[in-house]
């Protein structure tokens, strides 16, 4: 299904910016908005007669640049000065996280997956949409394990959150799953050296699981199958950072890498508060998530919404009080950032615009 190797997927182009944006992400204030700037495709239906005053003036305003489009979890590493191995390392973090040891080992996360066959291409579906119980999880990497030995020994800690073991590091660079989500996979799929064998390993994976009595069950019952493994977060013990940067997030993956950094891990707030302008961290506002990857033009909108009564406006309000470093809002999927300082809050000759420019 996966078809011959491809080259290096163009998503990796965001890396050019790393060097100047990573200190950039340790000086400011960082609100991770993933899908804040969506495709176009999503932002001609979604805009589209869509008033947000706030954010319109926020945008008029503040300064536009290109950031890094290499996930969620890459700009949380950064931020919180973790090192990049070959992949960004989450699959150890989580794994800790999750009651697991690392040890000296090389691990990769297999995280279950549904993918939906178009007509033309094949899209990784989010997989918040995919309820698996830990029942289920067993006994799909007790299939998969029998089947590959040593090969494959899927380990499921969480239902949704599965390891994979190697005494020696594949040679293979992956795309995090929030990169993957929504999209058509045969560019992101893994790359290098190992590439090859492990693309067939995936396609026998897929055949494997398309008959399995937990698959026939699900359908059964109108639910998603688990048709084949993410593999993605690759690396080794990582050393753990010096910073301290606060973390601000409900999702588990977030709160675990803070954790690992021993940094204050918080609840996302319901709003925005002059108090947490006045710390240095960051956010992560992941509420458009679903709706940005599946390309839901309605969830998108009403989120928005949402977005701009509880953080977009009193950010606005609260504008001319930042400090020295100012504020960053990134979209770390699409590759946009918007960065925001006291002084933008004068700026009053910037008119805003149309959202569907503003955001395009």
């Amino acid at each position: 299904m996966f078809g011959p190797s491809m080259p290096q997927p163009p998503a990796s182009s965001g890396r050019s910016h790393r060097q100047s944006g990573e200190s950039a992400y340790t000086r400011h204030m960082l609100l991770l908005v993933p899908h804040l700037f969506p495709t176009a495709r999503l932002l001609e239906t979604a805009a589209q007669d869509l008033h947000l005053p706030a954010l319109q003036t926020l945008l008029a305003r503040g300064t536009r640049h290109p950031c890094a489009a290499d996930g969620v979890e890459a700009a949380l590493c950064t931020a919180l000065g973790i090192v990049r191995q070959q992949d960004w390392p989450l699959a150890p973090i989580t794994l800790q996280a999750d009651g697991g040891v690392p040890g000296k080992d090389y691990w990769l996360r297999a995280d279950p997956v549904h993918l939906r066959i178009m007509r033309d291409r094949i899209v990784l579906t989010d997989t918040r949409a995919l309820e698996l119980s830990q029942q289920e999880a067993d006994a799909l990497a007790s299939t998969i394990g029998q089947h590959f030995g040593d090969a494959l020994q899927p380990l499921p800690l969480r239902p949704k959150r599965w390891y994979v073991r190697y005494a020696r590091p594949p040679r293979l660079v992956t795309t995090p799953i929030s990169v993957a989500t929504g999209r058509a996979i045969e560019p992101l799929l893994p790359q290098g050296d190992d590439a090859t064998s492990c693309r067939a390993q995936l396609n026998e994976l897929q055949m494997l699981l398309h008959e399995h009595p937990v698959n026939q069950a699900r359908e059964a019952r109108g639910e998603l199958p688990v048709n084949s493994l993410w593999l993605w977060g690759g690396g080794s013990q990582a050393a753990v950072p010096a910073s301290r940067t606060q973390v601000y997030a409900c999702d588990e993956e977030a709160r675990a890498l803070g954790a690992f950094c021993g940094a204050p891990v918080h609840p996302l707030p319901t709003h925005l508060e002059q108090a947490l302008l006045d710390t240095t961290g960051v956010v992560l506002l992941d509420q458009l998530t679903r709706a940005g990857a599946c390309g839901d033009a309605y969830g998108w909108r009403e989120t928005m919404r949402m977005l701009e009564n509880d953080w977009f406006g009193p950010l606005l309000g609260a504008l001319r009080t930042l400090g020295p470093q100012g504020l960053r809002l990134a979209d770390p999927v699409n590759g946009q950032a918007l960065l925001l300082q006291a002084q933008d809050a004068w700026k009053i000759w910037r008119r805003p615009q149309p959202l569907n420019k503003s955001l395009a």
